[in-house]
């Protein structure tokens, strides 16, 4: 994690922590001095808002330590420890809520609002509204799950201090009172945001599909190589916001030496690293035979009749030897194939068919990046 990456982070955080400490402080106040449930309710919330920038705060100091024996490629997983008790707070905030506003509709009491209520929640949704605005472009800027998830959130609030708003209209004009009813509506959405946090969370953890324009941007960088025929097989292993490390195949031609073909992985290795800051580890090689060959003809053939096949997303790796008899290649088939094997194994026995006397080896990929 660079240094001035964290410095956001801790600052964007800092700045939600006295806004959401001073909003917290106001609506306790108010909340309890109007027997408001929705009110005080709305200041518990604005207090885990609070806790969670300290955790993010936290987290993005052990995810930027440096790297060490024990952990050679860093720190940077434990933001996405760090998403997960900011997610465990806000769910536990939400439980509260929900019981606290159950008990106030078994035993309901009269709120009392004053003109002082009213402009302390005004005064909420916009603050929430400027906060969530400027949190959530920080954390963009960073990719910060927990800077936009804490965006995202300062939002829900503003709609939350809306709704209480609302409520106390309403009661002024009419005499209903809405805020324990709205105390469970509140308590919902929140246990909801925090199933949804905790989700992410536990995505990126897990290994999620690297976004699209991340494979697209290597493979376009490697492809520009004048000596690649194409990119294959790109898998990216994430070790932390901006930290991606994986591996790749490129088809080049056949007759390239040892030599020759070091010179284009070293190439490809700096490239992808100052155009994607992603750092190849690996790099594979096809070899291509050489064009206007019997070879191919035989490709363009075998192309057609795989892909043909409902499932397959891609041949690649093609390589076909004369002198041993052997046909190679590699198929990407959908993970909604039902019987990826099957599949497989009935391509195989066609192929073997079209070209009897030939050894055929076609090697089963996963679709594991786009």
């Amino acid at each position: 994690m660079s240094s001035e990456r964290q410095k956001v982070i801790v600052r964007t955080s800092v700045i939600g922590i006295v806004a959401n400490v001073i909003l917290a402080a106001f609506k306790a106040f108010v909340g309890l001095a109007g027997n408001s449930l929705a009110i005080t309710l709305d200041a518990v919330n604005n207090l885990s808002d609070a806790l969670s920038s300290i955790v993010t705060i936290i987290g993005a100091r052990l995810a930027g330590k440096a790297p060490d024996r024990k952990h050679p490629l860093g720190h940077g997983r434990i933001e996405y420890m760090s998403q997960l008790i900011v997610a465990a707070i806000v769910l536990y905030a939400g439980v509260t809520a929900f019981v606290e506003s159950f008990k106030k509709i078994l035993n309901p009491e009269t709120p009392e609002y004053s003109k002082l209520t009213l402009i302390v929640l005004v005064s909420a949704i916009v603050v929430k509204l400027v906060l969530g605005t400027y949190v959530k472009k920080k954390g963009q800027e960073v990719n910060s799950g927990s800077l936009v998830a804490s965006g995202s959130d300062a939002f829900f609030d503003a709609v939350l201090s809306l709704s209480v708003l609302i409520a106390a209209i309403v009661f002024l004009t009419t005499g209903v009172n809405l805020e324990h009813y709205l105390g469970l509506l509140i308590s919902f959405e929140i246990v909801k945001s925090g199933i949804e946090m905790i989700s992410d969370a536990v995505n990126e953890m897990l290994g999620m599909r690297v976004e699209s324009s991340i494979t697209k941007g290597v493979r376009a960088t490697i492809e520009k190589d004048d000596d690649v025929y194409g990119a294959y097989d790109l898998i990216l292993h994430n070790y932390g916001p901006e930290k991606y490390m994986g591996s790749v195949h490129v088809e080049v031609d056949e007759a390239m030496t040892a030599q020759q073909i070091d010179k284009v992985t070293r190439r490809i290795q700096e490239a992808v690293y100052r155009e994607n800051h992603v750092v190849i580890t690996t790099v594979g090689i096809y070899s291509k035979n050489c064009a206007g060959s019997k070879a191919q003809e035989i490709r363009e053939s075998i192309t057609k009749r795989v892909t043909d096949y409902d499932g397959v997303l891609q041949l690649h790796g093609f390589y076909f030897d004369e002198n041993t008899k052997d046909i190679r290649f590699d198929i990407i088939l959908d993970f909604d194939v039902p019987d990826r094997g099957q599949l497989h194994k009935k391509i195989t026995e066609d192929i073997q068919k079209q070209y009897p006397g030939y050894n055929i080896h076609i090697t089963l990929d996963a679709d594991i990046s786009d």
